[in-house]
C-alpha cells in the first residue's frame, strides 16, 4: 500500500510548479532580447562578409544603399557622427535618420564598418507579438493559479472536513471517532489517530467518573437518608432528654446539610441542558421564609434578627434542593459573619434574592480576594456549601453572584437565578 504524501510536499509541489511556469515566463521575456542580438549581429555581419568577398572579386565595386540597409565604413565612407560615435558591438533601438535602426559596429582588417539596418516595420510587428506573447503568458500564469489554488484547497479539503467532525462531537456519546480518506495527507492521519486515541482515553475516563457518581450517588444517600430519618424519630420522641435532643438535633441537622451537598455535587456533575429539562418550578416567595427557618438556629446566642422585606411573587425554573442550598449560604454566610442587628432579606422580580448583614463588611481588597478565592475553587470556611462551590454552581446554571461591601457598613450579596 502506497504511503500517502504529507500536506508540505504537495503544497511544495504545487507552489514549485507555479515558480517553475513564472520563471520560465521571466526567463521568456529576457532570452528574447539576448536572442535578438546574436540573430541581429550574425546578420548584419553576413552583410559585411558579402560587402567584402565582392570587393575582392571586384576591386571597382561600390556598396549601394538599400531603403533598409546602409554601410559606412572608415575611411572609404566616413559614417555620420552619430555613429561614428558608438563602440564596437551590436546597438538595438538605435534611432538615426528619423526611424528605428539596429546597427552594428565591427573593425575587419583595421577599418571600423557601420552597418545600419532599418528595423521601424519590424519593431511594430515584434512589439504586437511580444504584448501578445505577454498577454498570454499573463492569461496561462492566472489558468495556473487558479489550478494551484484549486489544488491547495483540494489538498487542505481533508482539513477542512475533519475540523467540522470534530464540531459534531458531543461529550455525552461516547464511541465516536473521526477518520479521513486513504488518500489524505500524512499530517492528517497522523491527527487523525492522536485525536481518535484521545477521544479513546476520554470515553474510557468519562465512563469511570460516570461509575464513581452512580455509585456515591448510592453509596452516600442511603446512609445519610438513614441518619437524617433516625433522628427525625428520636427527636419526635417525648422522653429524648433535653441534652441530648440538642445533640440529635444537631446530627439531624448536619445530616440534611450533607444531603444538599452531595445533591450539589451530582448537579454539579450533570450538563446543563439535561439539567434544565428536569427543573421543576419553585416559587421563590413562598421558599424564602421556610429556608429564614431553617437557619434560625444559627442565631442562637446572638443579638440578631432577619428581616423579610418585600418578597416580588417570582418563580424559578431549577431544582428545588439546589435553589434551597444557594440562599441557605448567603444566609448562613450573612449570619457567621454578624454579631448583632438586623439580616435584610429581599426578593425582586427578576428572580434576584438580596441578603444584606450588618457585619463588619469587607474592604476592596478583601472582597477581591474573595473573588480569586471563588475563581479557584478553594478556601470553604464554616458549614454550607462554601462561596467557591456556589460560584461554580452559578456558572454551570447561568446564575449571577455579586457581592458589594464597605467596612463598618455590612455586605450585600445578590443571587439571581436566572440567565
Amino acid at each position: 500500500m502506497k504511503p500517502p504524501r504529507s500536506l508540505h510536499t504537495q503544497i511544495r509541489r504545487l507552489l514549485g510548479g507555479y515558480a517553475v511556469l513564472l520563471a520560465a515566463v521571466i526567463l521568456l521575456v529576457f532570452a528574447d532580447d539576448f536572442l535578438e542580438d546574436r540573430v541581429w549581429k550574425s546578420l548584419l555581419q553576413r552583410e559585411i562578409a558579402h560587402h567584402l568577398q565582392r570587393q575582392a572579386e571586384d576591386p571597382q565595386h561600390v556598396w549601394r544603399d538599400t531603403g533598409t540597409l546602409q554601410i559606412y565604413s572608415a575611411p572609404g565612407r566616413p559614417p555620420p557622427p552619430a555613429l561614428s560615435m558608438l563602440p564596437q558591438g551590436v546597438h538595438d533601438d538605435f534611432w538615426f535618420g528619423g526611424r528605428e535602426n539596429v546597427v552594428l559596429v565591427q573593425r575587419v582588417r583595421g577599418v571600423d564598418y557601420f552597418v545600419v539596418r532599418d528595423i521601424t516595420g519590424i519593431e511594430t510587428i515584434e512589439d504586437a507579438l511580444l504584448l501578445g506573447s505577454l498577454g498570454l503568458a499573463f492569461v496561462v500564469l492566472i489558468i495556473v493559479g487558479v489550478l494551484v489554488a484549486r489544488g491547495v484547497r483540494n489538498a487542505l479539503r481533508p482539513l477542512s472536513d475533519l475540523a467540522r467532525d470534530i464540531g459534531t462531537l458531543s461529550p455525552d456519546r461516547a464511541g465516536r471517532r473521526v477518520a479521513v480518506e486513504h488518500d489524505a495527507s500524512s499530517e492528517l492521519h497522523v491527527i487523525t489517530n492522536a485525536l481518535n486515541d484521545y477521544l479513546r482515553r476520554h470515553d474510557a475516563f468519562v465512563e469511570r467518573e460516570r461509575i464513581f457518581i452512580d455509585t456515591a450517588s448510592h453509596e452516600l444517600r442511603t446512609p445519610i437518608a438513614i441518619i437524617a430519618g433516625a433522628s427525625e424519630l428520636a427527636l419526635g420522641r417525648d422522653d429524648l432528654p433535653g441534652s441530648a435532643r440538642q445533640q440529635v438535633l444537631r446530627i439531624h441537622r448536619t445530616a440534611r446539610d450533607v444531603e444538599r451537598l452531595i445533591a450539589l455535587l451530582l448537579t454539579l456533575a450533570k450538563d446543563p441542558a439535561r439539567l434544565s429539562r428536569s427543573n421543576e418550578v419553585v416559587p421563590l416567595h413562598e421558599l424564602l421564609p421556610d429556608i429564614i427557618d431553617d437557619h434560625r438556629h444559627l442565631m442562637e446566642g446572638k443579638d440578631l434578627s432577619v428581616v423579610i422585606d418585600d418578597l416580588a411573587p417570582c418563580s424559578v425554573a431549577a431544582p428545588l434542593h439546589i435553589v434551597q442550598a444557594a440562599i441557605g449560604n448567603l444566609l448562613r454566610n450573612a449570619i457567621e459573619n454578624s454579631d448583632s442587628g438586623e439580616i435584610h432579606v429581599g426578593l425582586d422580580g427578576d428572580a434576584t434574592v438580596t441578603v444584606q448583614d450588618p457585619g463588619h463588611g469587607m474592604t476592596p481588597e478583601d472582597i477581591s480576594r474573595l473573588y480569586a478565592q471563588m475563581a479557584r475553587g478553594g478556601g470553604r470556611e464554616g458549614g454550607g456549601i462554601g462561596l467557591d462551590l456556589l460560584a461554580r454552581l452559578c456558572e454551570h446554571l447561568g446564575w449571577t453572584l455579586s457581592i458589594q461591601s464597605a467596612p463598618g457598613r455590612g455586605t450585600i450579596s445578590r443571587l439571581r437565578l436566572s440567565r
